[in-house]
């Protein structure tokens, strides 16, 4: 019996390991709140939906075969592939594999990057891997694939993400950077110490504190938010969700209707102007565009122009072109008052404006989940966020003013060490034309075509390959149908995979990769307080190989080994960027161990300090600019307002969303979905394992909805009900829960995608060929979602402004086989 130290998303611990199988796996000591998904990693090494061997779609195989059969070994990766070719891009995931050996599988991959790079040009290669995959920061697929793209001379890659992409085009604009969404924040012991009140736009779900990318060795936020509340501070959760907050600060609930939260925050806003509330002061030091936004408080008309010039007011509406096409609703154009913010909200204007008073009254932090930007609009919600903390005047000091995205990871809130984490270099890209992360299908439906993005005009690629390591599309994409048709376009799909996702199955050719717990790696997040020694616990299963031993392959055979992986092994690596972190940190006067005594011991720790958001800003705005063009808060912004979009003026307002349960256009009985994070697993991550396994319902994932909706469509708890619009629809169990508000209907993503195969007349567990909007029969809300930008600006997700409808399901529900089985495999020689 062998004990060795290793980390995951969820937290570090120590694998217990006899004759090469795990045993156990014990969180660390030092974790005060360890995650039981934990337990979860040891199943997945032994899964019966791994990747074991290299495999390659059969019609794919079959036509390159012939294809080099007719033409010389010199010159066939040149040539287009002949106006007869069989791949039939169209049966991805609609038939079997072949399974083959390395070498082939690997003279395959290195002859179709060959092929794209020389007739196409790099931009026709898309590397993916969007994904956390792994909290290893050498072996993170991602970096590891775009390292390995660029030193073969570039691709197309991804600006921005899913996670919080609307407010990282939007911020820098306002406070001069997008850190702000992603842990530059006041940390937990300035806020249990001096916030008296906290607004929680979105709540603070303790499932999200318990994950982090780069891994995590304590998990603090749930005492710090006990110690919050033992100081006194009172918590407001503003949620369509009751359990968003944590039942132990006593938080009291607001339910404001789904996609409102922008009309709340104007209604609390204009409450503290006209009430004399505001601090004046503040905004005319610290801000600029303060006068603009007073005026859409008063008047609800969107300001354009300049700050210094005259401006054009145009009556607020939805989705036209300009600003100057904005129709003149009459209903638009009126104050952004309590009692307007009320029947928008479902919020009554008495508790409105008892709360702005009660704001203004008091140290008042204000959080706003990253999940409230992932909507029509999005920007919209952190944009009025930080004009309302201005109004407050209380940016700046200890716990008050804003904070974005507290609990959205297990280390958001803690003070971060002032030094880089290690990180695998990726080198440069030369295809310097990155797509917005979430337009993938758009790429992939219109090459060439033009789209706007953050006061630029773009182009698409034509993607002749798509190259996928770590992640799954099929899981965190929306409109899943869509994405299968423009999944349908590209000549060749190659994925590596530990197991058998729906990313995998739509793939052309499969490369078994590893597990975390069979490689060694380094975990850090510069949130944590830990670097974490990672060691190889078990061998690779089957012929899986790691993301750098495969390109390290492919980069010998492309001529490109040396620029790749610079001599060195997966050990030097390791040790390579452990030593760049120690002398970064020497340079801030942090001394590290050297790294033989880090890997001995199993990791370093690294002492936290404290930190009051914007302190220095605060106290002399002229020697501590913003990185802003004012070098201060824009309430207004010229920059944004030059671009003219209707989608996102000038100044943070409410733009009525596409779909939500205020639409004239919705339709009777229409729920507002809200798919969420789940707590059973991270993302898809280890959907087959028994964390997420015994969560299921009737063996589908689990929906929650308020009972009262329930008994209005004859649904009972424990049923399987279809969910369903235009776009799809998909089969989930019911669980009735008085948590969630009326109207709403709460299903988290991530269930492993299994559409229904009956109709194209395929009996795998892929997807079909013959029906372009099959039943899902595994509970994925994204067959249901919308998939377009949240504005031009972002061009981020917006996944949360859809509206469902929901009944009964009579027929025998077909069995969920995705998480269980493989893929069908036949014979190269097979008809």
């Amino acid at each position: 019996m062998t004990t060795v130290p290793h980390s995951s998303h969820w937290g570090a611990f120590d694998v217990e390991v006899a004759d090469d199988r795990i045993v156990e796996l014990t969180p660390t000591g030092s974790d005060s709140d360890p995650s039981p998904l934990i337990h979860d990693l040891g199943e997945a090494v032994d899964s019966q939906v791994r990747v074991r061997r290299p495999a390659v779609r059969k019609s794919w195989l079959d036509a390159v075969r012939k294809h080099r059969a007719v033409s010389s070994p010199s010159d066939s990766s040149l040539q287009e592939p002949p106006a007869d070719d069989e791949r039939r891009p169209e049966s991805r995931g609609a038939e079997p594999f072949v399974e083959v050996d390395w070498d082939e599988a690997l003279d395959l991959v290195a002859g179709e990057l060959e092929r794209v790079h020389r007739l196409h040009g790099n931009s026709a290669i898309f590397g993916g891997s969007y994904g956390w995959a792994s909290a290893g920061r050498f072996h993170h697929a991602r970096t590891q694939l775009h390292r390995f793209l660029n030193a073969f001379g570039g691709h197309t890659s991804q600006v921005g993400n899913y996670s919080y992409g609307a407010a990282a085009a939007l911020l820098p604009h306002v406070l001069g950077s997008a850190d702000f969404a992603n842990g530059l924040l006041s940390s937990w012991d300035v806020v249990a110490e001096h916030t008296e009140l906290w607004v929680m736009f979105g709540g603070v779900a303790m499932k999200n504190t318990q994950i982090e990318s780069g891994g995590i060795a304590d998990h603090p936020i749930a005492g710090w938010l006990r110690a919050t509340r033992e100081n006194g501070c009172d918590f407001v959760s503003l949620s369509p969700i009751r359990d968003d907050a944590p039942d132990f600060i006593d938080p009291t609930w607001l339910p404001v209707r789904p996609n409102t939260d922008v009309a709340l925050m104007l209604g609390l806003a204009h409450t503290l102007l006209v009430e004399d509330l505001h601090n004046n002061a503040f905004l005319e030091s610290h801000c600029v565009g303060g006068e603009r936004f007073r005026e859409y408080l008063l008047t609800g008309t969107i300001q354009t122009g300049t700050i210094d010039g005259t401006a054009v007011d145009a009556a607020n509406g939805s989705r036209p072109t300009s600003t100057k096409d904005l129709p003149s609703d009459p209903g638009a154009a009126q104050a952004r008052d309590a009692d307007w913010a009320s029947g928008i909200t479902g919020i009554p204007a008495d508790t409105i404006r008892d709360l702005a008073r009660s704001m203004a009254a008091k140290r008042t932090m204000i959080s706003v989940t990253w999940s409230l930007q992932r909507a029509d609009h999005g920007e919209q919600t952190y944009w009025v966020a930080v004009a309302l903390a201005s109004m407050l005047g209380q940016i700046g000091l200890p716990g008050g003013g804003f904070g974005f995205a507290y609990g959205a990871t297990g280390t958001m809130g803690n003070w971060k060490y002032p030094f880089p984490a290690p990180k695998l270099p990726t080198g440069t890209n030369p295809v310097s034309a990155p797509i917005p992360a979430a337009r993938i299908t758009d790429m992939l439906l219109t090459p060439g075509g033009e789209y706007e993005f953050n006061g630029t005009h773009c182009r698409y690629p034509d993607t002749r390959l798509i190259y996928w390591a770590g992640g799954n599309p099929f899981h965190h994409h929306q409109d899943l149908n869509r994405l299968r048709q423009g999944w349908q376009k590209p000549e060749t799909v190659i994925v590596h995979e530990p197991f058998w996702t729906a990313t995998a199955r739509h793939a052309d050719i499969v490369l078994p990769a590893t597990t975390t717990l069979e490689r060694n790696d380094i975990g850090a997040a510069s949130g944590d307080p830990r670097i974490i020694a990672m060691h190889q616990a078990v061998a690779p299963r089957h012929s899986a190989r790691s993301d750098f031993a495969i390109f390290a392959d492919l980069a010998h055979r492309l001529g490109i080994a040396e620029e790749y992986t610079r001599g060195r092994t997966e050990m030097e690596w390791i040790e390579h960027l452990y030593d760049s972190t120690r002398e970064a940190a020497a340079e801030q006067g942090i001394e590290l161990p050297d790294f033989a005594l880090f890997w001995a011991d199993g990791g370093v720790d690294v002492e936290p300090g404290s930190t009051v958001l914007l302190e220095d800003f605060r106290t002399d705005p002229a020697a501590h600019p913003l990185q802003t063009p004012s070098g201060r808060i824009e309430l207004f912004s010229e920059t944004i307002a030059s671009f003219d979009y209707a989608d996102c003026p000038g100044h943070p307002a409410w733009i009525e969303p596409t779909e939500w349960l205020g639409s004239a256009e919705a339709r009777p009985g229409s729920l507002h979905l809200v798919s969420n994070q789940p707590k059973q697993r991270l993302h898809s991550q280890l959907d087959f394992a028994g964390s997420s396994r015994t969560s299921k319902v009737a063996g589908r994932e689990p929906c929650r909805l308020n009972p009262v909706d329930a008994a209005e469509r004859d649904i009972v708890d424990g049923s399987v009900v279809r969910v369903f619009n235009e776009r799809g629809a998909c089969l989930v169990g019911v669980i009735l829960s008085e948590h969630i508000s009326r109207g709403v209907i709460q299903l988290s993503a991530g269930a492993w995608y299994q559409p229904e195969t009956a109709k194209a007349g395929y009996s795998g567990d892929g997807s079909t060929a013959g029906d372009e909007n099959p039943l899902e029969l595994h509970g994925n809300p994204n067959v249901l979602t919308r998939d377009h930008g949240t504005s031009r600006l972002a061009q981020g997700p917006a996944a949360l402004s859809t509206l469902v409808e929901v009944e009964p399901y009579e027929p025998l529900a077909p069995p969920v086989t995705v998480t269980t089985k493989q893929p069908p495999f036949t014979s190269p020689d097979a008809d």
